[in-house]
C-alpha cells in the first residue's frame, strides 16, 4: 500500500479538517432543503422534517414560513410555535420581517428559516436573510432552510443562459460550503408541471405563463441537474474532509477524482487532453500537479515555457492546477492523492534512458508498485508539441556584480586573518574550515560566481599562508597536496550548494511576490462592475509588473480599437494598426520581435478565453530588440488568462441583460399591439357605428337618438384620445425626454382641475374631498400632477362599482404632501400590489370594468418620480377598497416652508 511507504506523517489527521470540525462544533447545525425549481415541496419537507425533530423532544420554533395560501403546508404549521414577525416601515409601508432578536431571545434549539435567499426590507439588521442564518448559527442554533438552485451565485450564469432570466436574489457558495446536511427535494419536471396545473403552485392564469416560460419540461431538467450536481459535489467534499479528519488512508472509491502528473516533457498536452477526456466520461474533477524538484530551477528556459503552456491549457479545459515542492517525485504525489481521494492518477512514460533509471530509480515503477487501489494510467508520448510562441524572448541580464566579488576578497581575507590569529594563539590543526566558511559565505551572498571565485582565491591564500613552506605557492609536503586537492574539492561542492539554495530562495521570493501581486489583481478584478474599470486595473498591472507601457485594444464594429492604456495613450500608427489587426484576426502575436510584422513599434497579443480571443494587449518599452524575459512572457500569460476571463464576465453580463431587455422590448410590443388590436378597437367600433347610423337613418331618428349617438361618439373619441395620450406619455418617459417644469403650488387648485376634467368619468360616482386650506404649498409641474390624479381618479371610477364614494384626502407630514385617492371597489390582490404600476399590467377584472391599456398607473409613477415624489399602492384596511398615495416634497423658500 502506498501509506506503507509514507511513514506515520501520513496518518496523522489534516490540520485544516479538524480545525473546520472544530469549527463547526462550535456553531449550530445548518441544514438546507434544496430544490430545483418553487413547487416542487421544499417547505413542506422542512415542516415535516420540524415536526419529527419535536416529537423527539426538541425546542422548535418558526423564525419564518411562507406558505403561499396552501392549506397541506398551512396545517403543517399549524402545530408548531412561531415568533412573531418584526414590522419594518419602508416608503410608508408596513413591510414584516423575520424578528431575529425575538429568536435569540427565545433561543430555541432548532429555529425554522424559509427562502434563504430572500432581500431584507431596507433598514432591516441585515440586507439579506442568509445573513440572519448566519448570525442564529453563530449563537449555537440549529438552522432548517430552504433555497432553490437557481439562487446559487455561481450557477448565476447558468441558470440565465437555461431560462433567459436573471436572478437578482442569489446566496454564495460559502453557504452551501459550510452547510451540515442538504436534503435534496426532488420531483420529475411531469410532476411538477402537474403540480402547477393543479393550481397548487400558483393560481391557474399564473401557472400557465410560468410554464410556457420557466418551468418548460427543457429548463426544469436542466435546474435538476444542477442541484443533483451541486448536492453531489457538497457530499464529496464532506467525505473527503471526514477522512482528512479521521487520517482515513483512503481512497475510497465513492466517487471518481482524476489526477494528472506534469513535467516538461514533450507529452504534456497528450496527457492533459487524455485526463479531460476520461474526466467527461466519468464526469469526475480532475486536477493537473506539477512538482518542483532541485532540477526545476535548472530547466532551460523552452522546457519552463512548455510546462508553463501545459498548465495553462489545463486550466483553459477545467481542471484545478497545483504546483508543490517535492524531494522525491513518486513519494509526494501518492500522499497528495491518498490524501484528496483520488482513484486515478495519469502520468506519462518516462524518457529516461535504462542506465539512469536503473541509477536514480524509476518514477512510473515507483508509482505502480506503492499505488494500492489508485488506477495508474502510462500514457506513452503523443509526439504531439506545444504551439511555438511566434516570438523571441529577450535574452535575461547577465551583468557581473563586482560588488559580490569585492565581498567574496573581503570574506576569503577575514579567513585569512581568523587563520592567522588562531595559528599563532590556538594552534588549530584544521584551519581549512575557516577559509570552507569564507567560501560558503561568498556563495549565500553572491551566488554561484563569486562562491567559486572564493573556492580557488581561498585554495590559493590557504597555500600561500599555511602550507610549508609558507608564504610562497609551493608545496612541500605530498599529503599537504592531497589535503589542498581535497579542500578546494570540498569549496566547489559546497559553494555549488549553498549558491542552489539562495537561488531557491530568490525564486521563492520571487514567487510570493508574484503570487501576492496576482492574488490582489484577481480581487481587484473580481470587485470591478464595469468594463472600464477591468480594462484600466489590467492595463494598469501589466505596466508596473512587465515594465513596460500598454495599451488594449478591443473589436468595435467590425475592427480593433483602443480601449485602455497605462500610460494613457490612444494613438497608434499605421503599422502597429496593421500588426494589432493581424494579431486579432488570426490570434497570434504580431509585431515587435514577433514572427509577423515585426517592423511595428508594439508587441501585439491577443487575449484568449476558452471561447476565443476577445482583445489584444499592446507592449512596448525604450529598449531595442525583444520585449520580454520567458519569464516575464509567463508571467503576461497569468495576468492575460485573468484580465481575459474578468472581461469575458463583463461580456457575458452584457449579454445576458440584452437579451433580457430584447425579450421585455418582445413582450411590451406584443402588449402594445394586443392594446392596439383590442382596447383601441372598441372605442373606434363605437364612434363608426354611432356616425354610420347617423349617416344612414339620420332621417329616421329622433332627436333624442340622434343626441344619445353624438354623446356616444364624443364620449368614446375622448376615451381614444386618453389611450392616445397614455401611449404618448409613456414613450417621453421612456426616452428620458420628461422635464418637469416645477413651482410652488397648491394641492387643491389641482386636484379641482382634475376633478373638472374626470366630471364624465365620475358622474355615477360620489366624490369627496378633504383638504386642509392650510396646506403646504408643494413644487410641482401642474400639468403632470393633473394628469396624475386624473389617472387615479379614471382607475377608482373604473373598478369601484356606480354608487359608490371617490375620497380625496391631502395632509403634510414629514416635510411632504401627502395626497391620496380612495375608492371602495374590490381592491388590489395581494400579489398585484406592486406589479400595478408596470406597463401594459391590468389587475383581473370584474363584469363592469371597462378595458384599458394598462399604462396609467405606471404613467402616474413615471411622472410623480420625475417632479422628486414617490407613489405607493395598497388596500383599505377598515373595509374593502384601494389606496393610492402620492407624497410630494413641500415647496421651501428662502424663510420655511410656503403656505
Amino acid at each position: 500500500m502506498a501509506n506503507d511507504n509514507q511513514g506515520g506523517r501520513d496518518r496523522r489527521p489534516s490540520p485544516e479538517a479538524l480545525l473546520a470540525q472544530a469549527d463547526r462544533d462550535d456553531r449550530g447545525k445548518l441544514k438546507i432543503f434544496l430544490g430545483a425549481a418553487p413547487g416542487v415541496g421544499k417547505t413542506y419537507e422542512m415542516l415535516m422534517s420540524a415536526r419529527a425533530r419535536r416529537a423527539d423532544g426538541t425546542d422548535v420554533v418558526i423564525g419564518v414560513v411562507e406558505t403561499h395560501g396552501r392549506r397541506e403546508t398551512e396545517a403543517l404549521v399549524a402545530g408548531l410555535e412561531t415568533v412573531a414577525r418584526t414590522s419594518v416601515d419602508y416608503k410608508g409601508r408596513a413591510l414584516d420581517e423575520m424578528d431575529i432578536d425575538g429568536i435569540l431571545k427565545r433561543r430555541p434549539a432548532l429555529a425554522l428559516v424559509d427562502e434563504l435567499a430572500h432581500t431584507n426590507a431596507p433598514g432591516s439588521r441585515h440586507p439579506k436573510r442568509y445573513l440572519d442564518v448566519l448570525e442564529l448559527l453563530a449563537k449555537g442554533i440549529d438552522v432548517y432552510t430552504t433555497l432553490n438552485i437557481q439562487h446559487v451565485e455561481s450557477l448565476n450564469d447558468i441558470v440565465a443562459q437555461i431560462t433567459r432570466i436573471r436572478v437578482r436574489e442569489t446566496v454564495p457558495d460559502s453557504i452551501i460550503d459550510r452547510a451540515d446536511d442538504i436534503e435534496i427535494i426532488d420531483i420529475t419536471p411531469q410532476d411538477l408541471i402537474k403540480r402547477m396545473q393543479d393550481g397548487k403552485v400558483y393560481l391557474p392564469k399564473t401557472a400557465r405563463r410560468a410554464i410556457e416560460n420557466y418551468f418548460s419540461p427543457g429548463n426544469l431538467t436542466a435546474l435538476r441537474e444542477l442541484a443533483l450536481r451541486r448536492t453531489a459535489q457538497r457530499v464529496d467534499d464532506q467525505l473527503l474532509t471526514h477522512m482528512q479528519a479521521h487520517a482515513i488512508p483512503g481512497p475510497w472509491a465513492a466517487g471518481e477524482r482524476i489526477l494528472v502528473c506534469l513535467d516538461h516533457g514533450r507529452n504534456g498536452p497528450t496527457l492533459v487532453r487524455y485526463a479531460r477526456r476520461h474526466a467527461d466520461r466519468l464526469r469526475a474533477p480532475w486536477t493537473v500537479i506539477h512538482l518542483e524538484t532541485a532540477r526545476s530551477a535548472s530547466l532551460a528556459e523552452a522546457d519552463k515555457d512548455r510546462l508553463a503552456a501545459c498548465m495553462r491549457l489545463a486550466e483553459q479545459l477545467g481542471a484545478e492546477t497545483v504546483t508543490l515542492p517535492a524531494s522525491r517525485v513518486s513519494r509526494e504525489l501518492l500522499a497528495y492523492a491518498t490524501a484528496n481521494n483520488v482513484n486515478h492518477l495519469i502520468i506519462g512514460k518516462s524518457e529516461r534512458s535504462w542506465w539512469r533509471e536503473r541509477f536514480e530509480g524509476s518514477v512510473t515503477h515507483d508509482l505502480i508498485r506503492h499505488s494500492g487501489t489508485i488506477s495508474v494510467h502510462v500514457m506513452s508520448d503523443g509526439g504531439e508539441e506545444v504551439a511555438p510562441r511566434g516570438v523571441r524572448t529577450a535574452a535575461p541580464a547577465t551583468r557581473i556584480r563586482m560588488k559580490d566579488y569585492l565581498s567574496s576578497l573581503a570574506f576569503v581575507s577575514m579567513a585569512v586573518l581568523i587563520g592567522i590569529l588562531l595559528d599563532q594563539t590556538l594552534n588549530v590543526q584544521n584551519l581549512a574550515l575557516v577559509f570552507l566558511m569564507g567560501v560558503l559565505a561568498s556563495a549565500v551572498k553572491g551566488g554561484l560566481g563569486p562562491g567559486l571565485f572564493a573556492s580557488f582565491l581561498g585554495a590559493t591564500a590557504f597555500n600561500f599562508f599555511f602550507l610549508e613552506p609558507r608564504y610562497t605557492l609551493t608545496i612541500r609536503d605530498p599529503e599537504s597536496v592531497v589535503a589542498l586537492l581535497f579542500f578546494l574539492g570540498t569549496a566547489l561542492i559546497a559553494s555549488n550548494l549553498a549558491a542552489a539554495v539562495q537561488r531557491q530562495a530568490m525564486a521563492a521570493r520571487q514567487r510570493a511576490r508574484t503570487t501576492e501581486d496576482l492574488y490582489l489583481f484577481s480581487r481587484k478584478l473580481a470587485g470591478t462592475g464595469t468594463l472600464d474599470d477591468v480594462l484600466w486595473a489590467t492595463a494598469y498591472q501589466m505596466a508596473s509588473m512587465l515594465k513596460v507601457r500598454v495599451v488594449l485594444l478591443l473589436p468595435e464594429d467590425g475592427t480593433i480599437a483602443v480601449k485602455a492604456g497605462y500610460p494613457p495613450d490612444d494613438t497608434l500608427v499605421d503599422a502597429d494598426i496593421a500588426a494589432a489587426r493581424w494579431a486579432w484576426e488570426h490570434d497570434r502575436p504580431a509585431g515587435r520581435a514577433a514572427d509577423t510584422l515585426p517592423g511595428a513599434k508594439r508587441l501585439y497579443l491577443p487575449l484568449r478565453t476558452g471561447r476565443g480571443a476577445i482583445g489584444v494587449v499592446g507592449l512596448d518599452n525604450d529598449r531595442q530588440g525583444p520585449l520580454l524575459s520567458s519569464d516575464q512572457q509567463r508571467l503576461f500569460d497569468a495576468l492575460a488568462d485573468q484580465a481575459a476571463l474578468a472581461i469575458e464576465r463583463i461580456q457575458l453580463v452584457a449579454d445576458v441583460d440584452k437579451a433580457r431587455l430584447a425579450a421585455e422590448t418582445d413582450r411590451l410590443r406584443t402588449a402594445l399591439l394586443t392594446s392596439i388590436s383590442h382596447d383601441l378597437k372598441t372605442p373606434l367600433a363605437a364612434i363608426m357605428g354611432s356616425a354610420g347610423t347617423i349617416k344612414d337613418f339620420g332621417g329616421g331618428l329622433s332627436e333624442d337618438a340622434k343626441s344619445e349617438l353624438l354623446t356616444t361618439i364624443i364620449e368614446e373619441s375622448e376615451r381614444l384620445n386618453r389611450f392616445i395620450a397614455n401611449l404618448l406619455d409613456m414613450t417621453r418617459i421612456g426616452s428620458g425626454a420628461m422635464m418637469p417644469n416645477a413651482s410652488p403650488h397648491f394641492v387643491g387648485d389641482i386636484v379641482g382641475s382634475a376633478l373638472a376634467r374626470a366630471a364624465k368619468i365620475t358622474v355615477d360616482h360620489r366624490v369627496e374631498t378633504l383638504i386642509p386650506n392650510d396646506l403646504p404649498m408643494v413644487k410641482v409641474d401642474p400639468v403632470l400632477l393633473e394628469q396624475s390624479l386624473f389617472n387615479l381618479i379614471d382607475n377608482a371610477a373604473k373598478y369601484a362599482p356606480a354608487h359608490t364614494t371617490i375620497r380625496i384626502e391631502a395632509s403634510a407630514a414629514e416635510g411632504t404632501v401627502r395626497l391620496c385617492v380612495i375608492d371602495e371597489g374590490p381592491g388590489l390582490p395581494p400579489g398585484d400590489v406592486e406589479r400595478v404600476f408596470d406597463s401594459f399590467y391590468r389587475v383581473r377584472k370584474i363584469d363592469h370594468v371597462k378595458a384599458g391599456t394598462g399604462l396609467g398607473l405606471s404613467i402616474c409613477r413615471g411622472f410623480v418620480e420625475a417632479m422628486g415624489g414617490s407613489i405607493v399602492a395598497g388596500n383599505r384596511p377598515d373595509t374593502p377598497g384601494a389606496v393610492f398615495e402620492i407624497r410630494l416634497p413641500i415647496a421651501t423658500m428662502a424663510g420655511g416652508p410656503t403656505s
